[in-house]
C-alpha cells in the first residue's frame, strides 16, 4: 500500500491534542491496515515558559482570569475526553511545565521508530498520572519504559542535544501558518485543525483507501 504521510503539530501538555490523538488511534483500529505514515511535530503552547514550569493554579488563573473561568473552559475539554475513551486527572496536575526537552524526545523517539509510543506515555504521565514531564528524570523513566536506551536519554538530555533544532522546528511551524494544536498536515498540503471524532477519521481513511484503489 502506498502510505500518506499525516504530520501532527502538538504540544504533549494540551489536552486537545490528548483528545485527538484518541479518536485518532479509535479510528485506525477501526478501521485497520491505515495508509498513515505518521509523525509527531513540536507546537509548543507555552514557548516562553521558564525552565522549571509554573505552578498549575497559577498558570490556569493567569491564562483564564479566574479559577471559575478556568472550570468552564475545561468543561468541554473533559466531555470530549469521555467520548475519546480517556479519563483525565486534572487534579493530580500541580505544575505546568516547560515542554522543550519533551519535545526533543519526542524527536529521538521518532528517529528510533517508537515517537507514537513516547507521545502516548507523555499524554498519560501528564494527565492521568500527573507527572511532571518537564523534569529530565520523569523523561528518562518514560523513554526507559518504552524500551530506549536509559544512558543514552540520560547523556542526550544533560546536553543541549537537538535543542535548538526542536526550537527551529517549532518556530517554522508558525511559520508555515500553524497557529494552534493539534493541527494535522495529511500529504504536505491539507490541513486539519482540532481534535476531530472518530468518524471524521474513518470516513477519511476509506475515502483515501478507496482513492488509492485499496
Amino acid at each position: 500500500m502506498i502510505m500518506v504521510k499525516l504530520d501532527i503539530f502538538s504540544d504533549p501538555i494540551c489536552p486537545w491534542c490528548y483528545i485527538g490523538k484518541s479518536y485518532l488511534d479509535r479510528a485506525l483500529e477501526k478501521v485497520g491496515n491505515h495508509p498513515f505514515n505518521i509523525q509527531w511535530h513540536p507546537f509548543q503552547l507555552n514557548p516562553e515558559m521558564p525552565q522549571e514550569g509554573v505552578d498549575r493554579k497559577q498558570y490556569l488563573e493567569t491564562k483564564f482570569g479566574s479559577k471559575e473561568l478556568a472550570v468552564k473552559a475545561y468543561t468541554p475539554v473533559l466531555e470530549h475526553a469521555g467520548s475519546a475513551g480517556l479519563t483525565l486527572k486534572l487534579e493530580n496536575i500541580t505544575k505546568t511545565p516547560n515542554t522543550l526537552s519533551a519535545h526533543r524526545l519526542i524527536f529521538w523517539a521518532w528517529q528510533e521508530g517508537v515517537q507514537n509510543a513516547i507521545v502516548a506515555a507523555l499524554f498519560r504521565a501528564y494527565f492521568v498520572d500527573g507527572r511532571d514531564i518537564g523534569e529530565h528524570s520523569v523523561l528518562i523513566d518514560i523513554s526507559n519504559d518504552i524500551g530506549l536506551s536509559r544512558e543514552l536519554i540520560v547523556r542526550l538530555l544533560a546536553g543541549k542535544n537537538d535543542h535548538q533544532h526542536v526550537i527551529e522546528l517549532d518556530n517554522a511551524a508558525r511559520k508555515m501558518g500553524i497557529n494552534s494544536a493539534p493541527t494535522f498536515i495529511l500529504n504536505g498540503k491539507h490541513v486539519i485543525t482540532g481534535a476531530q471524532n472518530v468518524e471524521f477519521w474513518s470516513n477519511l481513511i476509506t475515502e483515501i483507501k478507496i482513492n488509492m484503489g485499496v
